[in-house]
């Protein structure tokens, strides 16, 4: 009767088989301690890891790692550069720096872009801001091709000194008159 138990409980437990290398049959790099390991240990061991894990889907990925969206050069303006870079951006993460005018505080112009940022998200344009120096933001676009849009916008309010993307400096409209005024 007891042999009939101890059979019946090892039907019902569960039974896991592992792989298990042979101290010989280990790659070299398996063989070190764990302290030991370099970069390119890690990254062997995360590979190993993710082996049999399904692949992510496209828009999962990481930036670096997404096949770039295909520009039709046909349909595009050659006589307008910033064209060609808005189309490139799309899908990117793009920063753009921009500046408030005047002698403000920090309080001050984390306030005026904080209402610029509701500006843009109002316009469904999403950006984070993040404060860099007193005067200057950064605007922080997932969709690189927003920036412009962003700009166009910016550039029209009237505390803004200038916009700066891709290295290109965008000055503000009423940035202009003021410094006329004071020469």
């Amino acid at each position: 009767m007891l042999f009939v138990y101890f059979v019946f409980i090892l039907t019902l437990s569960p039974t896991t088989y592992s792989k298990k290398f042979k101290e010989n049959e280990k790659p070299n790099w398996a063989k070190k301690d764990l302290r030991d390991f370099s970069d390119a240990d890690m990254e062997r061991l995360l590979e190993q890891w993710e082996e049999d894990e399904e692949p992510l889907e496209p828009d999962e990925l990481p930036e670096h790692l997404r096949v770039p969206p295909q520009i039709d050069l046909s349909k595009l303006n050659t006589g307008n550069p910033e064209d060609l870079l808005k189309s490139s951006k799309k899908g990117r993460t793009l920063m753009t720096f921009v500046s408030v005018s005047g002698n403000p505080t920090r309080e001050e112009a984390e306030t005026i872009t904080k209402l610029w940022q509701s500006g843009l998200w109002n316009n469904h344009i999403q950006a984070e801001r993040y404060m860099v120096d007193d005067d200057r933001a950064i605007f922080l676009f997932k969709d690189g091709s927003q920036a412009w849009e962003a700009k166009d916008f910016l550039i029209q309010q009237e505390r803004c000194k200038g916009v700066t993307i891709e290295n290109k400096e965008y000055a503000g409209t009423f940035g202009q008159n003021a410094q006329k005024e004071e020469l």
